[in-house]
């Protein structure tokens, strides 16, 4: 036979009078701190599938159509965000996500073929000098 198993109390908050229980904190409520986080695992957002797209923390990524029924709650909201150019750092930013879980998002949504990947554009440190000179020279020819 096994004992009986013990539960251990809660300390009561200040603001409670002291005949009502406290009150059970659950992972849905958002614990004792307050904040809202999200219950589901990163392994249930993230897919069964181990393949992922090439993301840079800077890759581009726009939205090809609304989102449709048949997508996740997470892939609606990237879709939603995605009507102009967002990086995926803020996206992972936005939507409250590791770079981890976004790419697999991504991956999946790449694949579905609902948004599209671009490279970022990348400034050149110095202007060519070709152009400069022929700049300068047609501004000499006014």
């Amino acid at each position: 036979m096994t004992p009986p198993q013990r539960k251990r109390r809660q300390p009561r908050p200040e603001h409670q009078p002291p005949s009502l229980p406290p009150t059970p904190t659950t992972p849905e409520s958002g614990g004792e701190d307050g904040d809202n986080k999200n219950p589901e695992r990163l392994y249930v957002i993230s897919g069964a599938d181990g393949a992922r797209a090439e993301l840079d923390l800077v890759t581009l990524i726009v939205a090809r159509a609304d989102p449709p029924p048949s997508v996740t709650p997470e892939q609606a909201a990237l879709l939603r965000l995605c009507l102009a150019p967002l990086s995926v750092a803020e996206l992972s930013a936005y939507l409250n996500l590791p770079f981890s879980a976004m790419t697999a998002l991504i991956t999946e949504l790449i694949t579905a073929e609902l948004v599209q990947a671009r490279a970022p554009i990348v400034r050149q440190a110095l202007p060519d000098r070709s152009l400069l000179e022929a700049v300068m020279h047609g501004l000499q020819k006014l």
